[in-house]
């Protein structure tokens, strides 16, 4: 809607009630309408803030516009003091911005020339699709960029760039559990809450194994673990660095307990770099991830230490395990093996300059 400022909008404008400087999580939303109960929801019924919902008592409400509302401009004005006051309280609380692993330290001006596009990377990141406004150029050279520092050849990886480090645990791990369908999951109990929801997503057995005080996989459980079900492949969670406490898995040491206690050809190891997967390969004399290595997949963040101001993330897996997951789709004329289907194709754009300017 266009239009412009009359005198009753400026009076209605400088009467109104700002948002407050921080976005009170008790407060309730502005009221276009002028219909706000004093807090309480539909029939004076006092609301109830349950685990999960309680974001809807701070939430700013979408109003419509009625058939015969004037072009007043009211509407934009009411909108763009609620973004005025939002980027405020973003500005104070990254001042503060403690508890969380990010790299705020990014300035991508030069890319705002491109967020005027809808850039969509649906399906495989190699093989083109009739989507013509897309970022693969980009998305392939940083996957090319991952596989070289997990020393995989380029004819031997698959990968794509995912929505966020979630993404990528449950991708490779869904890449296990097509490589070994009956297999059983391990993972320490210091692994990501995403580990145990990809094992009910995909309803497998898992099993969670002790770790040392340190926060890394104690592999002496493990093992005692692995014999009690050694009749079923394994497939593994390997932490690069772990939730709360930073702790890395010493995946030399897993490998070594698979092959003890007879898994030799048999297991299939997904490491979860959300972390420290990136960081790692640049401390000297840091334990090595690498696909010299027999493991399975790598996933990383991005927008943890590389710094992207989106979440997004890197999935890297063997290419020879990937037929089994891609399938054609004839309204692409591609093929697609990820989780997602449309992908945002402004994430590569991000991580393709970040990885070039540092």
């Amino acid at each position: 809607m266009v239009g412009s400022l009359n005198g009753s909008s400026m009076d209605l404008i400088q009467n109104a009630e700002p948002l407050p400087e921080e976005i009170d999580p008790k407060a309730m939303p502005l009221d276009l309408n002028g219909e706000s109960d004093g807090g309480r929801g539909g029939g004076g019924k006092s609301r109830q803030i349950v685990l999960g919902r309680n974001v809807h008592t701070s939430c700013f409400e979408i109003s419509e516009p009625e058939d015969d509302d004037e072009v007043t401009g009211e509407r934009e004005a009411y909108m763009a003091g609620v973004l005025a006051r939002y980027r405020k309280s973003l500005l104070e609380r990254t001042k503060h911005h403690l508890g969380y692993p990010y790299n705020l330290d990014f300035d991508y001006g030069a890319l705002g020339q491109l967020q005027h596009f809808s850039i969509n990377n649906l399906g495989d990141p190699f093989i083109e699709s009739n989507y013509g406004v897309h970022s693969r150029q980009f998305e392939v050279g940083v996957l090319d960029w991952f596989a070289r520092l997990w020393e995989l050849e380029r004819n031997e990886y698959w990968g794509y760039i995912t929505n966020c480090g979630t993404e990528g645990n449950l991708h490779g791990i869904l890449v296990g559990r097509e490589v070994f369908p009956d297999g059983i999951l391990y993972a320490s109990k210091e692994s990501h809450y995403s580990v145990f929801k990809a094992a009910r997503m995909y309803r497998m057995d898992c099993v969670k194994v002790g770790t040392l005080m340190s926060g890394e996989i104690d592999c002496a459980d493990f093992g005692s673990k692995l014999l009690l079900n050694k009749e079923k492949p394994a497939i593994i969670n390997v932490n690069i660095g772990t939730t709360v406490k930073g702790a890395v898995d010493d995946l030399d040491m897993v490998i070594e307990t698979l092959e003890k206690n007879g898994f030799k050809d048999r297991f299939y190891i997904h490491c979860d770099g959300a972390l420290f997967g990136l960081m790692m390969p640049f401390v000297k004399r840091a334990p090595k991830v690498s696909f010299k290595k027999p493991i399975g997949s790598v996933s990383v963040s991005g927008h943890k230490f590389v710094g992207c101001p989106m979440p997004c993330g890197v999935q890297i897996t063997r290419l020879k395990h990937i037929n089994t997951l891609s399938s054609n789709v004839e309204y692409l004329a591609s093929r697609d093996a990820t989780i997602m289907g449309s992908r945002n194709g402004h994430a590569p754009l991000f991580l393709w300059n970040r990885c070039n300017a540092q």
